[in-house]
């Protein structure tokens, strides 16, 4: 065929259609892809977590043109540190490795890949030779890769000798595969077109105790031997054997603060109280004082400090309730008045869920002008306590606080105490849960509360297992709250008791009860999931003695977990059918 000569009008034409550089663009997008890194939480906007000594699984897509063999690894960095873990194919192009932290805090990771040109002629060097094939020039590559390694001068004496003798041994082609060298070159050997996942994705190493532990709540104030005398501090220190020997691994505070006067509430949530009425713990501050202080009649913040030493020689760690909200009569109010919205005719709005109203509760003003104020004081009550010794917060309703908060206080208290466990109890929209835990919270209270069925309960732990959640939510699942007397147990006698224990134990690794659940206390306000002459407005002493409880079977679930290492593995949850339907064989057996 005849062509004609282009012109060289014509060459300048097909030349700038070339407006991409070829050799930048090969730079830029390198032949090995690194895709779909995991965990990352808002595209690594908030750090996924992990608990300290226990592997921690990290993947990614790594994949390439050609037949190369692929090398990778993760490289995890604190500070100016960095520790590499190899990962492993495990098909379909997916590579994962399991890391393990063992210091508590902030990490970042990346994941690297590379073609490893050695495993790629090692590879067809074993073919070709058990193939009977000519091999002298594939001796000579192999030789050059090694080369390459010395030249690196990143080897250490040994190594560098071994390589050495390798290519002084090379007219036998055993010395260049032998496995001291395979190894080396291995970990030293070249690493052609090395590319690294970016940005760098955040985790958070937490201590062992937030993803693992039972919990065990207790009102101090009802802790007295005598009926109907106020309980202490002191008087708690006999119960921690009994919380102890029932497997628990923290003990539980509601408020332990002054409780104001205020529109006190009465026995049942009464609007009306008489002078001997203790009103709700909830109702923090009085002329004792705020957040910081500990109720007169429970004794003084030594008492306190000696019942926490106690409770840890005991293997018990004491959690404190942290919630944000005041009674009228509260220092806050007359010491910063600014703090507190005001209505039209200047009074502070009573804390209310319409209908509902609490009126022995008024709330902070988180979004007006001294905001930064608050922001700090509250601060200040976590730090107080946590000079106390203590490092588990149970925080009230952090839902109904803004999430910057949060994130802030959380990060501010970690910053100098990486070891402090926040637990969110909002019982709220799954995403408004799901946020509380990527600003910070290491627990949340859940939905089990009000899961029965078994559909239910297998489609909402495969939610918290399995979905994204599971690598930033750890749920705790209370079977009873002070708050919640759930109409299963209302309903279901002993049994029912037995049933929520096994399945609140069994499911996840954070568990809690509420004092009374072990003697299967249920008795409610009819109609409602509230305890009948509820232990918020008054004392409740228990007689635990009674035949018809439930604390070995509590026992045994607690040592069970303890002993065995599957309860402790949370997202490796799995579902299998038990029919009713029984099989031949069992039947034929006397089944």
């Amino acid at each position: 065929m005849n062509r004609k000569t282009p012109t060289k009008d014509r060459v300048d034409v097909v030349e700038k259609k070339h407006t991409i550089d070829a050799v930048s663009f090969f730079e830029d997008h390198r032949r090995v892809v690194i895709e779909n890194v995991s965990p990352q939480v808002n595209g690594g906007r908030f750090p996924a977590k992990c608990i300290i000594e226990r592997p921690f699984t990290v993947s990614a897509d790594i994949l390439c043109d050609g037949h190369d063999v692929l090398k990778a690894c993760v490289l995890v960095t604190r500070g100016d540190r960095t520790d590499v873990t190899a990962m492993q194919l495990v098909g379909n192009d997916k590579w994962i490795a399991d890391i393990v932290l063992s210091e508590l805090g902030s990490h970042s990771f990346n994941v690297q890949a590379w073609i490893d040109p050695f495993s790629t002629w090692l590879r067809d060097f074993r073919k070709k030779r058990e193939a009977g094939q000519d091999i002298e020039l594939e001796m000579i590559e192999g030789q050059a890769l090694i080369e390459r390694a010395l030249s690196k001068g990143q080897l250490d004496d040994a190594s560098r000798q071994t390589l050495t003798n390798a290519l002084n041994g090379s007219s036998d082609p055993g010395s260049l595969i032998a496995p001291d060298v395979i190894e080396i070159m291995s970990l030293a050997g070249p690493r052609d077109h090395l590319a690294r996942s970016n940005p760098a994705l955040p985790l958070l190493a937490e201590r062992f105790r937030a993803g693992f532990g039972a919990w065990y709540e207790l009102f101090p104030r009802s802790q007295s031997p005598v009926e109907a005398v106020h309980g202490t501090f002191n008087d708690v220190v006999p119960k921690l054997s009994y919380v102890k020997e029932m497997g628990f691994d923290v003990l539980y505070f509601p408020p332990i603060h002054p409780i104001g006067r205020t529109n006190r509430k009465g026995p049942n949530n009464s609007l009306t109280a008489s002078e001997t009425d203790l009103g709700s713990p909830y109702a923090i501050g009085g002329p004792a004082g705020g957040h910081d202080a500990v109720h007169p009649q429970l004794g003084t913040i030594e008492d306190f400090d000696r019942l926490v030493g106690a409770a840890t020689q005991a293997g018990l760690e004491i959690a404190l309730d942290f919630a944000i909200q005041c009674s009228p009569d509260h220092p806050w109010i007359s010491q910063h008045p600014q703090w507190f919205k005001r209505r039209p005719d200047g009074t502070i709005r009573f804390a209310e869920n319409p209908p509902k109203k609490y009126e022995d509760i008024v709330n902070l003003d988180f979004y007006g002008p001294a905001k930064a104020e608050i922001w700090h004081a509250l601060l200040d009550v976590v730090l107080f306590w946590i000079a106390h010794g203590v490092k588990i917060f149970r925080v009230d309703n952090p839902h109904t606080k803004p999430f910057p908060f949060w994130e802030w206080l959380i990060a501010e208290v970690r910053h100098e105490h990486e070891d402090v466990i926040f637990l969110a109890e909002a019982f709220t929209r799954p995403k408004i849960m799901s946020r509380l835990a990527k600003i910070g919270f290491s627990q949340s209270y859940s939905y089990f509360t009000w899961r029965n069925e078994k559909a239910e309960l297998q489609d909402y732990l495969t939610q918290l297992t399995q979905g994204e959640d599971r690598f930033v939510m750890r749920p705790n699942f209370f079977a009873n709250t002070p708050d919640i007397n759930p109409f299963f147990l209302q309903e279901s006698g002993k049994a029912g008791f037995q049933i929520r224990l096994v399945l609140a134990a069994s499911l996840v690794g954070n568990y809690g009860i509420y004092s009374g659940f072990e003697i299967c206390e249920a008795a409610a306000i009819p109609g409602k999931e509230e305890y009948l002459n509820s232990e918020k407005y008054q004392l409740r002493q228990r007689d635990f003695e009674g035949s018809d409880n439930i604390i070995g079977d509590i026992a045994l679930i607690n040592k069970l977990r303890a002993t065995h290492a599957a309860f402790k593995a949370y997202s490796s949850l799995t579902f299998y059918n038990a029919w009713k339907r029984q099989s031949p064989v069992l039947r034929k057996n006397g089944f």
